[in-house]
């Protein structure tokens, strides 16, 4: 039976919440716009790159691989892995399109574009910053990830993973630090409620 309460997970969901909690009181604290330009840091081109290639490894469609090597090679739970994924873009979409779509990015919201670190060839976008899609895709795979596989080094290679694709956000310019605190709370969410489902669909009791 999955230990969908391990310990790794329960630690991986407090870091995490730590985390989000710390982006979301210091932007309301300092504003979104203050602490956005504390982390746009330009670290060269190498940096450039590595960010870059960070975030696409958290595009949505990394699900598609992601369940493909689970389900098919690692024989796991297809139907935890597919809540996750549709709980995690319901979650992070509706508000994005249906409801916060006015919201603004660095680029539209009143800060000199000239501080604004950006890598040539990226389309900036302008509209549509909270919650982070990227950073709460990387969050939910993270999580998915711990909970499937419950251990020490995923549970720290993992969160390496999730944090370097959810900076690399605000460090490509793309987002504020508060979008990302959003989408790490848009994960714990998700992956909570696909426990709660899936326990109720298998009905299992969550040890």
């Amino acid at each position: 039976m999955f230990q969908f309460t391990s310990k790794p997970l329960k630690i991986a969901i407090s870091i995490s919440l730590a985390l989000a909690f710390t982006l979301l009181a210091i932007s309301f604290v300092y504003t979104r716009e203050v602490v956005f330009l504390w982390f746009n840091l330009n670290l060269g081109k190498v940096a450039d790159q590595i960010f870059t290639f960070f975030t696409l490894l958290a595009e949505g469609w990394m699900w598609i691989p992601y369940f493909l090597l689970m389900f098919g090679w690692f024989k796991k739970d297809a139907v935890f892995i597919l809540i996750n994924f549709l709980l995690s873009t319901l979650l992070t979409q509706v508000p994005k399109i249906l409801i916060l779509d006015n919201v603004t990015r660095p680029m539209a919201s009143g800060i000199d574009v000239n501080k604004i670190h950006h890598v040539d060839g990226i389309e900036m976008h302008l509209w549509n910053s909270f919650p982070s899609g990227h950073t709460a895709t990387a969050f939910t795979l993270y999580f998915v990830t711990v909970t499937l596989f419950p251990k020490k080094w995923i549970l720290i290679i993992g969160f390496i993973y999730a944090l370097t694709c959810a900076y690399s956000r605000v460090y490509l310019g793309q987002h504020f630090p508060l979008d990302l605190g959003g989408g790490i709370l848009v994960a714990i969410m998700s992956v909570l409620l696909s426990i709660y489902i899936r326990k109720n669909i298998r009905n299992e009791k969550v040890i």
